[in-house]
This record gives structure tokens, sequence and C-alpha cells, in this order.
């Protein structure tokens, strides 16, 4: 089968590779039919040293199952699946408590282990615990925005969470990414009052508003938490979503948190120490998040994207076939596209 394989930072080419198959009897066989490139795949095409092997790239998919192992017990060939960005057992004491990311038999997809799915097709382990079926046909019109559950729009939502937004919060999204943007629409479901997107590309502000986000700030740096502190009364926001995971990002993020507030980081952190944190005792900011347990979220948000009320799937604005996927890494990482669905 064809599939996207990183050999190393920059390099990105669409391989023939060893096709997917049931390995373990708890496996699915799943047939892609839509993947996309993640904001955090970038971090590797960035700075990934050179490998002879290579990685399978991509932990974003809805497909259909072709076959599934013996122990696998709640799904069937044809049926069309979202598969989230971690697998998980689904029984496992974290999973019962809502954190599929943290499952003890679990792990993710696009490493040296899973391969990923960016890619004609995919086996996915646990399949019982980690795919979620879909009441569509495989080429619904709300294909977009059902993809998004399989990351972006559920880490928009755990930002969301972990910052404890409500009804009449006032809160901040860091970063006008595909996460970031799918936070906006996560603070206004859950109520926000005033939505204040942090970023500097016009398509990207445009899309925000549209979202629901009421102020924009494109400052960076002290100038950008100084007006954040003008917009909300000298005070700052009860609610921060950082969606980049850069140090600028989160020393921002607790910079414009009021006293009180709280973090909710789900950038993918790149240091390994959280700075401002004598800021955040002070001033008894929460900080909180993580990798987000989509697979948890699916069955809430789902109605909402199937009766219209959410359309995540805006965020998409490029599709390409697998041959077009290199060029697609290289357009996200020079932010001439937002994100980019993949058709294989």
């Amino acid at each position: 089968m064809r599939a996207t394989v990183m050999f190393g930072a920059g390099d990105v080419r669409i391989e023939t590779v060893a096709d997917a198959r049931v390995i373990e009897p708890t496996d699915a066989l799943v047939t892609v039919t839509r993947a996309c490139i993640c904001g955090s795949d970038l971090w590797p095409y960035k700075t990934m040293e050179h490998s002879d092997a290579g990685r399978v790239m991509g932990h974003e998919a809805i497909g259909v199952v072709e076959s599934v192992g013996s122990d696998v017990l709640n799904l069937k060939a044809g049926d069309l699946v979202v598969m989230p960005f971690a697998y998980s057992d689904g029984t496992c004491v974290f999973c019962h408590e809502g954190l599929h990311t943290s499952c003890i038999h679990g792990g993710f997809f696009g490493n040296e282990e899973i391969a990923g799915a960016q890619a004609e097709a995919v086996r996915v382990p646990l399949a019982d615990g980690t795919l979620f079926v879909l009441p569509v046909g495989r080429d619904d019109a709300l294909m977009p925005s059902l993809l998004t559950l399989s990351d972006v729009m559920g880490t928009g939502h755990h930002a969301a969470l972990a910052a404890k937004v409500g009804p009449g919060k006032t809160v901040a999204v860091v970063g006008d990414g595909a996460v970031g943007l799918c936070g906006v629409i996560a603070a206004r479901r859950l109520g926000a009052e005033q939505i204040i997107i942090m970023g500097r590309h016009p398509d990207r502000i445009a899309l925000a508003k549209e979202f629901g986000a009421t102020d924009v700030v494109s400052e960076r740096g002290d100038e950008a938490v100084e007006r954040v502190h003008q917009l909300t009364n000298g005070f700052g926001v009860h609610s921060v979503l950082e969606c980049v995971g850069l140090e600028q990002s989160m020393l921002t993020a607790v910079s414009i948190a009021r006293p009180g507030g709280a973090v909710g980081r789900v950038g993918v952190p790149q240091n390994e120490t959280m700075p401002a944190s004598q800021p955040a005792f002070y001033n008894n900011v929460t900080v909180s998040g993580g990798p987000a347990p989509v697979r948890a979220y699916i069955e809430e948000l789902l109605p909402d994207v199937l009766e219209g009320r959410i359309e995540p799937g805006r965020v998409f604005d490029r599709v390409v076939g697998l041959d077009g996927v290199p060029d697609g890494y290289r357009a996200m990482d020079e932010r001439e596209a937002i994100k980019v669905m993949v058709k294989p």
C-alpha cells in the first residue's frame, strides 16, 4: 500500500510500504477515506533527525472497517468509523475516568511502533475501545467536521475544559491554528461571554470571528499582555487556551490569566520546563491540560456536528490526495494552509 513516510526534517515522501493488516485479535483493519496533517506533525517536520526506516505519519482519520480480529465484538466490516489520535482499550481505570490518552494498554498513532493514517489503510489496535462508528454515509457533506473529532475539535474542547470555561467567562485563545480555532468554537459552545483570539493571520482571524471570537490581539510578548489587560478592565481573562506549545506562548498565557484564573494547555510543549511558574503560583492560576482524550468527547460533540450547531470542518482549507501530502506539509509549515485534508 502507499503511505506518507517522514525520513527527517523536511523530508516527506509517498512510499510503498507493507500492507496494513490485522495482527492482534483486538485489531481492526481500516481503509482510510479521510486523513489530515496536524500542526503537531510540523514539529518533527522541522526537527526530526534522519532515519533510514522513516515513520509512517498521521494520527487522524475516518475510514471503513475492512476486517477485525477474533476478539473484536463491537465492530464489523463495512462500519464507517472515526479514529482518535490515540488508541485505548476503553476498559482500564483511566479510560473509565475519561482519560483515554493515559490508557494503561494504549498509545499513539504515527510513530515507530504503530504506523500512521496518512495512508491507504491503517491497523488500529484495541479497536473496540478506540474506534467510534459514525451514523452517516462515507461521502456525507459533514465529513470534514466529523474528521475534526479525531483530534482538533476534541483538543480545543479539552483546552476549554482544562481552562474552566463557562457561562459569562472571559477567554483568550493563544494560537490561531486549527486547534486554536476549534478552541474558539469550544469556548463559545460552553457559554463564554468574551473570546479573544491571539493571532496575526488574516484568514484565520476572519474564521475565528465567524466561530465566535469577540476581540483580536495581534501583538506578541509584553504588548500582547498589555492589550489583553486593556480589553479586560486591567484584570486579565478567566480562562486561557494555550494552543501552541512554545515558551513564549506559555509565558503569555500565564501573564494574561487573571488572579484565580486557569490555563488549559494543549500545545505540545517544546521545552522541558514550564515558564512563569512563580507568577502562576502567586496569582493562584491553575495550569492544566495535556493530550486530549478525544475518544471521551466524541459522543458529546457528535450531535452538535450532526445538527449543524458547530462547523469545525471549516478549518480545512486545502484537500489533497496522497501525492499532494508532501506539499501539504510545506503549505502548513509556511502558513499557506490552516489544515490540510487528505483523501487517499
